[in-house]
């Protein structure tokens, strides 16, 4: 899939090449383009600094102990870059661990459940941190194979490999008769893979590489301490290697880029809670969920009440990956990284192509990475115009699909496979229609058609996409509550259509 906008890019230039009211805004807080500020981060006080709003910055959200290993990991890697690797690998598994001990992540409150549900008297605690240890010594296993066998299965397909393997454990923990004391270690062993499951390809992949990264940076940055999600922001070593300032002021120009993202998080984390506080608190505004119940139980809300629910939920969630992906990819600007934003002006998007290029960039990137390409160099390679489609589709609907499965595999072991599946219905019928939406706008990018560039043009794009975004958000809300039948209805009475 092209990238038809480049989230790296953040000027304030419009199109017809003066600036924007957004652009002098942007301009007078162009702290990274001023030689004052420039020169200052280069010094130590401007470095403690930077190390003060950061961790201002990130603490309401991170948590103090883990803004405190996150932002100073950053700062310490860049000041000492000859021990970068180790304090890398320091930083991501103190993080990993600590967190883990704590219950301060789902995979300990995921491993309490199954420990309740069998009643074993295990300390989740002690088997969540035992676990990660051998998902480590399994990781760095894995990467000395690749090194060795470059042509292996592993080395050649990671990703299938790791979904076959996820897929067998799920399999074996499901069976009836695996209950007590095997069905803990079975479900333990999926909770602690499944974070990892879309960093470790990257990790392979630079393995077999003609210049491959170290080991210790390949194992530092799988799922790093600056991202706690199931999301590679920054990908793989390879990548962060790429992006790494190589001079004092590339590194000073990244850092003050960084803060303004994490400064720019804490505005929009602001407006989102303002959202929530205005409507749903306020004017008592409903959530989707709560609409689809009214709707289903013969009281629904009037048609103004459910579009401003949809628009004001979409919002909202829109600002949930803008702020959490500015947080990620601000710290580590902070460690030297020259990243591409994760969310980059998605309101200006002209197309739907261009809509999934801006707005979950690096979600984006891992799909094109494990699912557009290999799809575009081995199928219709006769047929150019399908093969675009098909590849497109492969990324924007099943890899998508399989992503958000993957994410919340707990339901698996709360509700069985099939009671899993069929709440996933709704989003499915979601990617395939993305999907189809997207594909057909790849093609249509590639035959040189574009959209008007007038102001009716643009008003037309906007709406269109965003319409097109609002509608789908019933299918999308991340809960699983209502059936697909059930959001359908809700759609369509917003239509009028009973």
């Amino acid at each position: 899939m092209t990238a038809v906008a480049s989230p790296s890019a953040e000027s304030g230039v419009s199109a017809a090449g003066g600036k924007t009211s957004g652009g002098r805004l942007r301009s007078f807080l162009a702290i990274d383009t001023r030689e004052p500020f420039i020169t200052l981060a280069q010094t130590g006080g401007g470095q403690l600094l930077i190390l003060l709003i950061a961790l201002l910055a990130v603490a309401p959200y991170f948590g103090n102990w883990e803004a405190v290993l996150a932002v100073g990991g950053a700062m310490a890697a860049t000041a000492r870059p000859n021990f970068r690797g180790w304090i890398l690998f320091g930083s991501t598994w103190a993080i990993a661990f600590i967190a883990t001990g704590l219950g301060a992540n789902d995979t300990l409150g995921n491993i309490g459940g199954v420990l309740q549900r069998e009643q074993v008297d295990v300390s989740p605690a002690l088997l969540g941190t035992g676990f990660l240890l051998l998902l480590l010594i399994g990781a760095g296993g894995s990467l000395y194979c690749v090194r060795r066998a470059p042509q292996s299965l592993l080395a050649r397909r990671p990703l299938l490999m790791l979904f076959t393997l996820e897929a067998l454990l799920c399999s074996l923990a499901s069976l009836d008769f695996m209950q007590g004391l095997p069905a803990v270690v079975l479900w333990t062993a999926i909770f602690t893979l499944t974070p990892y499951l879309w960093y470790l390809p990257y990790a392979i992949v630079d393995a077999r590489s003609r210049v491959p990264s170290s080991p210790l940076i390949q194992l530092a940055v799988l799922r790093p301490f600056w991202n706690f999600t199931y999301l590679p922001f920054g990908k793989g070593a390879v990548y962060l290697r790429k992006h790494l300032a190589q001079t004092p002021r590339e590194l000073a120009v990244t850092q003050l880029k960084g803060i303004k993202l994490l400064l720019w998080a804490n505005a929009l984390f602001a407006l989102k809670d303002g959202l929530g506080w205005g409507f749903q608190e306020q004017l008592q505004t409903p959530t989707v969920a709560q609409a689809v119940d009214a709707f289903l139980s013969g009281q629904p809300h009037p048609l103004a009440v459910g579009w401003t629910t949809m628009i004001v939920s979409t919002a909202r969630y829109c600002l949930k990956i803008a702020t959490w992906a500015h947080l990620f990819i601000g710290i580590a600007r902070l460690a030297g990284y020259q990243l591409p934003r994760g969310c980059w002006r998605p309101l200006e998007s002209r197309t739907l192509m261009d809509y999934f290029n801006r707005f979950h960039y690096y979600f984006k990137e891992l799909l094109v990475d494990f699912f557009f390409i290999p799809t575009f160099f081995k199928t219709f390679r006769n047929h150019p115009r399908l093969r675009m489609f098909f590849a497109t589709f492969m990324a924007a609907g099943v890899g998508n699909a399989i992503w958000h499965f993957t994410r919340d595999i707990n339901l698996v072991f709360t509700l069985g496979p099939a009671a899993a599946f069929e709440t996933y219905i709704s989003y499915a019928f979601y990617c395939l229609v993305l999907a189809t939406g997207v594909g057909l706008s790849q093609v249509r990018a590639s035959q040189g058609i574009r959209p008007s560039p007038t102001v009716i043009g643009r008003l037309y794009s906007f709406l269109f996409i965003w319409s097109f975004v609002v509608c789908m958000h019933v299918f999308s809300d991340e809960s699983r509550n209502h059936a697909f039948g059930e959001r359908l209805s809700f759609l369509m009475s917003l239509f009028g259509v009973s």
